[in-house]
């Protein structure tokens, strides 16, 4: 039987840890009740284990239980916070959106929908290394902003975005701060106090957990205008049955990744080095793009002058999963908005590939990388290493 590729995508999701899979079982079979039927056993089960996933999820981010509203997803949980905050202030003089050129097209594209209703939306650049420019969003703030979003970890280059700094000049014009951490979830401690913000998504499958599931961090105080209506679930913000399970299984990866985060750095750290050390002795005109240092542990997002992405992943398919950058956009042969906006060529831009370690990968896995990526050689790719 042949081997399966080595798993270096984690990025685009995490596999699902045992743990998780096992506190999902019960309620996938013997508690299958309705958690909202409050007349029977089978509901008061159900509900109490949705109550003990709130409390995991609070925990995770230093929140209140009361704070944690479950949705489908990240992309769900961006699309309340931004669309909910408008929705609510839609009569207010504050009108206006901040947002980063590198932001994850669950926000884009809704600030970009929110424009086109008549929110003045500001898209504002970054530097060379994916960090936000605090000079210019200084400016781009005043009494009529209503909200700035900007991402706690970029899922392609894996940069980390100073939140603290960004947040005292939000509260200073008296703007709500809301943050994409999907990809900080388990790589970097989160807190919401420390961080300054207002509103913050997360997704069960970045973290070990199940698809279908994740969550927004409500602050109290912070008005929304419901998405979706229904049931008056979750505090009347997002109507619908809560799917016991998934939940569940959120709550226990949440619990897991504190757990288990430092040691998961630790370790993604050294294979990391290992990894990017050898690749740059095998290719010495290797790129890393993204800040060197900023960055959260496991992320590589590389390239290699005049080698297109899709060639390099194209040979090494057979021994490595990979990919270009964001799962949600991999199906365009635009090169990545992301990689544009560090002010990169697109000849440039086409050449990155996104390699992500996780809380799975081993010294082996390593091993069958750096023969995969150390060894490969294509016409182009030959030619590229000897100009």
């Amino acid at each position: 039987m042949t081997a399966l590729p080595v798993y270096l995508d984690n990025q685009a999701t995490t596999p699902l840890d045992p743990a998780v899979r096992d506190s999902m079982w019960p309620y996938l079979t013997e508690y299958f009740g309705n958690p909202h039927s409050g007349d029977h056993r089978f509901g008061w089960d159900a509900s109490a284990a949705i109550r003990t996933a709130r409390a995991q999820v609070a925990e995770f981010i230093n929140a209140g239980d009361d704070e944690i509203v479950f949705t489908s997803g990240a992309t769900e949980s961006c699309n309340l916070a931004l669309r909910g905050v408008a929705g609510h202030a839609h009569d207010s003089q504050r009108n206006r959106i901040v947002t980063l050129a590198t932001e994850h097209p669950a926000v884009l594209e809704t600030v970009h929908d929110l424009a086109a209703s008549g929110y003045e939306l500001d898209v504002l650049p970054v530097d060379q290394d994916g960090l936000a420019d605090l000079t210019a969003l200084e400016g781009a703030l005043d009494d009529r902003t209503l909200i700035v979003s900007v991402m706690a970890v970029n899922n392609e280059i894996g940069v980390v975005q100073p939140l603290a700094d960004i947040a005292p000049r939000c509260r200073a014009v008296g703007a709500y701060l809301h943050t994409d951490a999907t990809q900080a979830a388990g790589r970097l401690p989160i807190d919401v106090d420390a961080w300054g913000v207002d509103l913050l998504s997360l997704s069960g499958h970045k973290v070990y957990g199940p698809k279908g599931v994740g969550a927004l961090y409500v602050r109290s105080g912070v008005d929304l205008k419901p998405m979706i209506s229904g049931g008056g679930q979750e505090r009347g913000l997002r109507g619908g049955t809560l799917p016991t399970a998934l939940i569940v299984g959120f709550g226990t990866a949440c619990e897991l990744a504190t757990e288990n985060q430092h040691r998961d750095g630790c370790r993604m750290v050294g294979l990391c080095g290992r990894l990017y050390g050898r690749l740059q002795d095998a290719h010495p005109r290797l790129r890393l793009f993204g800040h060197p240092t900023r960055r959260v542990a496991g992320n590589l997002n590389i390239g290699l002058p005049g080698v297109p992405a899709d060639e390099l992943i194209r040979n090494t398919a057979a021994h490595i999963a990979i990919s270009t950058g964001s799962a949600c956009s991999s199906a365009s042969s635009e090169p990545s908005h992301v990689l544009l906006a560090l002010g990169l060529d697109p000849e440039t831009a086409a050449t990155s590939v996104r390699i992500s370690l996780g809380r799975f990968t081993t010294d082996t896995d390593i091993d069958r990388a750096i023969e995969a990526l150390c060894s490969i050689r294509s016409g182009r790719l030959a030619a590229s290493e000897r100009g």
